[in-house]
């Protein structure tokens, strides 16, 4: 099975905030650390029929080129296509998750290797598109039989027109890469709502890693 769910506005309206907030309060925490409250509740009640296997990884796009955040985020990755994984992403970091906590240091790794900037709308804009995936792996102990899923969790980059950031140089150019991917976005879901045969996933790397999913 498979799922996504997107943080999708304009720079400075709490899209980050919303996905990545750690806190102790249960009210107030994001979406991400919000899932895997879930998760591991789930496997505490389970665990005795259960095995489980739950893994992470965390990948930004940044002016259409992958970068690892758990690894290496001066190296570009590749996304390769494989008739029995499906699109993937080559080489790529996956951390076992055991607890919340480490939850929570995969994502101060991430967001510290992020690319954000300064624009007129936000001193600190995420000038990426952000995935952290989760991999979840049952395996009943009864018959041996495994499930599998896999969640995304995207916090999209900043959506507005380039002028209205007053961006220049490096900043306009990140500005026409996040549209232009936002506008690939746009045209799968809606070719996806109505049913249309063609479905350009290709048109982006935000659709090809979100195709599976979407």
């Amino acid at each position: 099975r498979f799922g996504t769910v997107f943080a999708y506005g304009q720079t400075g309206c709490g899209k980050t905030y919303t996905m990545m907030r750690i806190v102790d309060d249960p009210d107030k925490k994001g979406i991400i650390p919000n899932a895997f409250s879930h998760i591991f509740g789930y496997i505490k009640t389970e665990g005795e029929s259960k095995k489980f296997l739950v893994r992470c990884s965390f990948v930004e796009i940044y002016n259409e080129e992958v970068r690892d955040l758990l690894g290496d985020k001066n190296k570009k990755l590749d996304i390769r296509e494989d008739p029995k994984k499906g699109t993937f992403v080559k080489d790529l970091t996956y951390i076992n998750i055991k607890d919340t906590d480490d939850i929570e240091k995969c994502l101060n790794q991430g967001n510290k290797n992020r690319h954000v900037g300064q624009t007129s709308m936000n001193d600190q804009s995420s000038r990426s598109h952000s995935l952290f995936t989760v991999y979840l792996e049952i395996e009943e102990k009864e018959n041996g039989r495994i499930k599998s899923g896999k969640l995304n969790l995207v916090d999209l980059a900043g959506s507005e027109r380039v002028g209205k950031t007053n961006a220049t140089g490096q900043t306009f150019d990140e500005g026409k890469k996040i549209n232009l991917s936002l506008t690939a976005l746009g045209s799968v879901i809606d070719a996806l709502s109505f049913n249309r045969k063609h479905i350009s996933y290709k048109d982006s790397k935000l659709t090809r890693l979100l195709a599976d999913s979407l």
